[in-house]
């Protein structure tokens, strides 16, 4: 399964996310990306076909037809802000294809409110180091591949 980039920004291993959960891959492999500095309203999109299973404003999951589910989860401690700054674009059990929008935010605000808006993409109850050979400190565009998930 290919994993598309939801945002553009540099791309950023899970052991550099400042999130234990994510930092040590105890919901799943994967990987993150920065947003850059000084971005705008960004919007954040499917990274695999799929249905949505759930959304809330900082975070959603897309369960791809193989089954796999990739949650996105738009900055960290972001459900602080309760939605605040984020604008969901679609509901649970929408349908999306890879690279539809389906949240807005915008990272500097988030930034600006002392979180980080580094935005994780993890393959849901994957093996930790599942996703080899990912190219961190790279920049990548919305809808480039990230990595290649092989469940």
């Amino acid at each position: 399964m290919q994993v598309l980039a939801p945002l553009a920004g540099t791309l950023v291993g899970l052991a550099d996310v400042p999130d234990p959960v994510f930092a040590e891959q105890l919901v799943g492999a994967g990987a993150a990306v920065e947003p850059a500095a000084g971005a705008g309203r960004t919007a954040v999109c499917a990274p695999v076909a799929g249905t949505v299973v759930k959304a809330h404003p900082h975070a959603f999951i897309v369960q791809h037809e193989s089954g796999a589910a990739v949650l996105v989860h738009v900055g960290i401690d972001t459900v602080k802000l309760a939605g605040e700054g984020f604008e969901r674009h679609v509901d649970e059990g929408a349908v999306v294809a890879a690279g539809d929008p389906v949240v807005t935010f915008d990272p500097t605000a988030v930034r600006g409110r002392g979180l980080s808006a580094v935005t994780p993409v993890v393959v849901l109850d994957s093996a930790p180091d599942s996703v080899p050979g990912l190219r961190t400190g790279q920049d990548v565009d919305a809808g480039e591949p990230l990595y290649a998930w092989e469940g």
